[in-house]
């Protein structure tokens, strides 16, 4: 029986001939922490009486989610970060390089074929670019730090095909809040995700990052793609490592396999209070918004910003609307600089915070009032995510967020397109 993407790679990594179901033990090509988990991994890393990093060129920290500090405590925490990775010799993400994962495939830390874990449970993006990334906690980042490997249990696969030539107006996020909704929050919980289809093909790698950013959204421990020629030439333009590639065998064994036809969607959005609450935009046009949101480590590059500012351009925010934005890293702001899409944004009448996680986690930029209704490119909606639990959050596509700035309510993205 042949292998799925993830069988393969946690084969290379641990030496062994991993099966699903399998316990191995893996050798680890990176891994990452952030502001919001590294503080406990450097605790536990001191706890256990470790001394030095296993290699200190494959750990990276990333201040990103209160960037900058929000508050003293937060300030202890940035501090105790910026003393262990001079300490340690770690390559440190510091305020305003923006966010962990934008910053570690666009640095050229991974490539195809890796295994990698961060202390955040959307480093499953990287799977787009077909390396195994997951998510796990403090102190398993202490752990890989210390000795270079980490366990798993090799997952099975669910095989999901979106078919189909991609309709104008219909962008990534759609697809993924889509797939969620079919199959639930809980739908994939520990399996991977293994992604294909004519619309994956036609999508940019940025587009895709979209997609395996939001695996974790319904439970997966991975979104892996193939690596096809885009996402060779891609890792070629940003890392000077060797990428491996890897491809399932076609008479690997799946859990089951979605297929979704893009040809019959229209715009679809996540309701509060849960990312599986998904209609299509039909079924809520019209709802009021007070406040939009574009950025966050889904939908914070480069070309998300150039679908927004596409549909703002000479147009204005509603004055009864704000419109907050935050590139995912320091390089898509120069960019959106460079070809005036920064400019476009600001002229429509939005408000630019520092690249990094923004309003998304809640604890500092951007917080709703009571009552108010949000709409996002974020990843998650759940009750208090953006700092108030007496606030609404809708997620969608950058289009039909800024479709929804000029109306003051949710609006079609398609017939400004």
């Amino acid at each position: 029986m042949g292998k799925t993407i993830a069988e393969k790679i946690l084969s290379n990594h641990s030496g062994k001939d991993a099966k699903a179901g399998d316990i191995v033990i893996a050798d680890l090509d990176f891994m990452i922490g952030q502001d919001g988990t590294s503080g406990m991994a450097i605790d536990s890393f001191r706890k256990i009486g470790a001394k030095k990093v296993f290699d200190p060129s494959k750990i990276a920290i990333i201040i990103d989610h209160s960037s900058p500090s929000p508050n003293e405590g937060v300030s202890a925490i940035h501090k105790k970060i910026r003393e262990f990775t001079r300490e340690q010799g770690i390559k440190l993400y510091d305020i305003g390089c923006g966010v962990c994962h934008q910053l570690t495939p666009e640095q050229g830390h991974v490539v195809p074929g890796d295994l990698v874990i961060g202390a955040d449970s959307h480093t499953c993006t990287y799977g787009a670019i077909n390396v195994f990334s997951t998510g796990i906690g403090s102190t398993d980042l202490a752990a890989g730090m210390i000795s270079g490997k980490l366990w798993f249990k090799v997952p099975e696969s669910i095989k999901v095909n979106f078919k189909g030539k991609l309709p104008t107006g219909i962008y990534s996020k759609d697809l993924i809040l889509n797939l969620i909704g079919k199959i639930g929050a809980d739908g994939a919980t520990y399996l991977a995700l293994e992604i294909y289809g004519d619309a994956i093909n036609e999508m940019s790698v940025d587009a895709r990052f979209t997609i395996s950013n939001m695996a974790i959204e319904c439970g997966a421990k991975a979104g892996l793609m193939p690596a096809d020629r885009k996402v060779l030439d891609w890792v070629d333009k940003h890392s000077q490592r060797k990428a491996v590639p890897i491809a399932a065998d076609g008479d690997a064994k799946y859990k089951s396999v979605v297929e979704i036809d893009v040809t019959k969607l229209e715009p679809q959005v996540a309701k509060p209070h849960a990312v599986d609450n998904v209609s299509p935009l039909s079924e809520v046009l019209g709802t009021p918004m007070q406040q939009g949101y574009i950025g966050t480590c889904t939908n914070g590059r480069l070309e998300d910003f150039q679908i927004a500012a596409r549909i703002l351009r000479g147009k204005k925010i509603n004055k009864d609307c704000r419109l907050i934005i935050a590139p995912a890293s320091k390089e898509i702001l120069m960019e959106m600089i460079k070809d005036h899409t920064y400019q476009l944004l600001l002229e429509a009448g939005a408000v630019a915070v520092t690249p990094g996680c923004g309003p998304c986690v809640g604890t500092h930029n951007g917080v709703p009032s009571d009552g108010e209704n949000v709409i996002s490119t974020a990843n998650r909606n759940f009750k208090g995510r953006m700092g108030n639990t007496n606030a609404f959050i809708y997620l969608a596509s950058p289009a039909t967020v800024a479709a929804s700035m000029i109306e003051a309510k949710i609006a079609d993205p398609r017939k400004y397109l």
